[in-house]
């Protein structure tokens, strides 16, 4: 039978509010969406007319899965966090950039070269991934992570 002891503990308020962290700083990506959707319904005929549109479900979607998406992403650097016993602000700081280097680098370095987006559209993106990635290691640092600090 599979456990899961193989999976480092992290304190669950940490997961909590990092998850909070990380999914504000994802909508502000999402935020154009939202807006567009909240101006829909308020020009719809009725609320039970809005809840039943396509919009709605669309929007409630990206807003779960991007609930979800921060809470995994908010456990995984809480994970490496223990594992790598980083305890300073200096250490979280190296551990997110090596985060966003790992993850976000290569999508900016495509949207750049290949794709040819406008360059104030990949710098917000930036931004906001480096927010999620070396933000929230120094705001789980601050918080702690162990669920044991004598360990």
């Amino acid at each position: 039978m599979a456990t899961l002891h193989y999976l480092p503990p992290v304190k669950p308020s940490a997961i909590a509010l990092g998850t909070v962290f990380t999914h504000a700083s994802s909508l502000a990506i999402l935020a154009p969406v939202f807006g567009d959707v909240y101006h829909r319904a308020q020009s719809a005929n009725s609320k039970e007319e809005f809840a039943k549109s396509k919009e709605a479900a669309t929007a409630a979607s990206a807003w779960g899965s991007s609930l979800v998406g921060s809470a995994i992403q908010t456990y995984g650097v809480g994970a490496l966090i223990n594992a790598t016993g980083t305890l300073s602000y200096k250490g979280a700081a190296y551990l997110g950039s090596l985060i966003f280097f790992a993850s976000s680098a290569p999508g900016i370095i495509s949207q750049v070269v290949l794709e040819k987006r406008p360059m104030d559209q990949v710098a917000v993106g930036a931004v906001s991934r480096v927010f999620e990635t070396v933000g929230l290691s120094l705001f789980l640092t601050y918080w702690g992570t162990r669920t044991n600090p004598f360990d």
